[in-house]
């Protein structure tokens, strides 16, 4: 069993080895992408819920 981990940590290691990490500007521009469209859905939901309620307050 404890071969089995040692192995397995060992290849672990090595395909971390091979990942090519993103630059820091990169992983700047695709945070602020990511965080956008997180805000975009949000207000859509937003609105979409807010009409909902008053259609189905107008209708009770």
């Amino acid at each position: 069993m404890k071969e089995k981990i040692i192995a397995f940590v060992t290849d672990v290691i090595k395909e971390m080895k091979k990942v090519t990490w993103p630059e820091k500007n990169e992983l700047r521009d695709s945070t602020l992408i990511v965080l956008a469209v997180c805000g975009v859905i949000s207000g859509f939901i937003y609105t979409v819920d807010w009409i909902v309620n008053k259609v189905i307050t107008s209708i009770l």
